[in-house]
């Protein structure tokens, strides 16, 4: 790529990164685990898990008259389906009494790092280390 615009299957990713890096950033001593944990239940992460920050998007995008691909849409389209099966929701579930993340809460953890992780790539990849907060990749 020569462009250092962000494609659009990353706008997503940058949110939920951005949104981790503050909560790292507002709770000193906070790992990575810790901040992606603490998203979990988040205004964001359920924004973004019921489909609504596509929906809104979507609409935003429509309203602009942005000439999108019809392929990058529907690109788009299966993303928003992906983060509605990764990052279900059952906050009364997150852990069992041994305190260790249920398989479902797991599945969505390990979504959410490797969403980070791949925006994280892309600023590496753009050069764009200045992007970079959470040094998930090094």
């Amino acid at each position: 790529m020569k462009s250092k615009d962000k494609p659009y299957i990353l706008y997503v990713a940058e949110k939920i990164y951005l949104e981790v890096s503050k909560i790292k950033k507002k709770n000193n001593g906070f790992s990575n685990i810790d901040a992606i944990n603490e998203f979990i239940g988040s205004e964001t992460y359920k924004e973004v898990s019921s489909g609504k920050f596509h929906d809104n998007w979507f609409k935003k995008l429509n309203k602009k008259n942005q000439n999108i691909p019809e392929e990058t849409m529907k690109l788009l389209r299966i993303q928003r389906e992906i983060m509605i099966k990764q990052l279900i929701q059952y906050p009364e579930l997150y852990y069992t009494k041994s305190h260790f993340p249920l398989k479902i809460s797991q599945r969505a953890f390990d979504h959410l790092w490797r969403i980070c992780e791949s925006y994280e790539l892309w600023c590496k990849e753009m050069d764009q280390k200045k992007l970079i907060l959470l040094n998930l990749t090094d």
